[in-house]
């Protein structure tokens, strides 16, 4: 049962989980006109009285252009106030997980983006790994990943996650972990809800942008730390066989953060993953404020 934070926000205040509703007829309900972002945060280990944010500028960045995309001005300097705010209101005492959403919150019937109500809200609840950190069963989906000419997918829009649904539902319900998705050229996308990874020869190898992914931020995160450790990076179109014979692959993203997979279809992967391991201890250490050399990437919020 997930823990949800006590405090959200909703229709510009501030007040009890349990009260932030919307109404049945919500356009965006329907409609799937929304879009959201996720962002990870703990108490610093440090020091009891301040909460830190992981890359906070840009996950607002990303949301705010996203809500462009749904014909929404919302400044990305609004976002980030207001989730400052909510973080301290909340007060959170372990790791978790901000969901800031915007939407069409009119109740017209017709699908469209001019001439409705918007909103911007924000939730919380209490996370720790989303996915086994030990490493995780991976399937080809039989669904594909959205196109960008059908789907503006520079921004996480809601309506292109029920793809990731599916997916996800399928993999799970045939006995694995999660899915990996294929684009309509037969290329490897991503997983259900995360960026890919694979390792051949030393050298680090992921879809570029042209691939239909969405540009993640723990995505850009891990190649920034691989290039500053001198790792070989290769941003280009993969191969479903190159998965079969990885030295090895992982799946990262903001709830995942870096998940190593183990097996995909029946293909088990090498243990061994020095690569994946450097990365992922890495990050950790990024994300906890141990590492001088991305103080820039973490955000301390004061709680009093």
């Amino acid at each position: 049962m997930e823990k949800f934070l006590p405090i959200a926000y909703l229709q510009n205040r501030f007040l009890p989980f349990e009260a932030a509703n919307v109404s049945i007829a919500t356009h965006a309900l329907h409609y799937g006109t929304g879009a959201f972002g996720g962002m990870r945060g703990l108490p610093d280990p440090q020091n009891p009285n301040q909460i830190l944010l992981f890359r906070l500028d840009r996950h607002c960045q990303r949301l705010s252009a996203s809500a462009k995309l749904l014909q929404y001005h919302l400044p990305a300097s609004k976002i980030q106030e207001t989730i400052i705010d909510f973080v301290q209101k909340n007060k959170p005492s372990t790791s978790f997980y901000i969901r800031p959403f915007v939407y069409n919150s009119g109740l017209g019937v017709s699908p469209r983006l001019h001439n409705i109500e918007k909103d911007f809200l924000i939730y919380g609840l209490e996370m720790a790994d989303y996915l086994p950190p030990g490493g995780v069963s991976c399937r080809i989906s039989s669904w594909y990943r959205q196109e960008d000419r059908s789907l503006p997918l520079r921004g996480k829009i809601s309506a292109a996650y029920i793809t990731s649904s599916l997916a996800k539902t399928e993999a799970v319900e045939s006995g694995f972990d999660e899915s990996i998705l294929m684009n309509t050229q037969g290329k490897v996308s991503e997983a259900s809800g995360m960026n890919i990874f694979i390792v051949r020869n030393n050298t680090l190898i992921t879809p570029g942008f042209e691939q239909d992914i969405l540009e993640g931020i723990t995505r850009d995160s891990v190649l920034a730390i691989a290039r500053n450790l001198g790792i070989t990076i290769q941003e280009r179109p993969v191969d479903r066989s190159e998965l079969l014979i990885a030295d090895e692959v992982f799946l990262c993203g903001t709830a995942a953060k870096i998940a190593p997979v183990k097996r995909i279809e029946n293909y088990e992967l090498p243990t061994h993953r020095p690569i994946t391991t450097v990365l992922r201890e890495k990050l950790i250490a990024i994300t906890e404020n141990r590492d001088e050399q991305y103080q820039d990437w973490i955000f301390k919020v004061p709680i009093h």
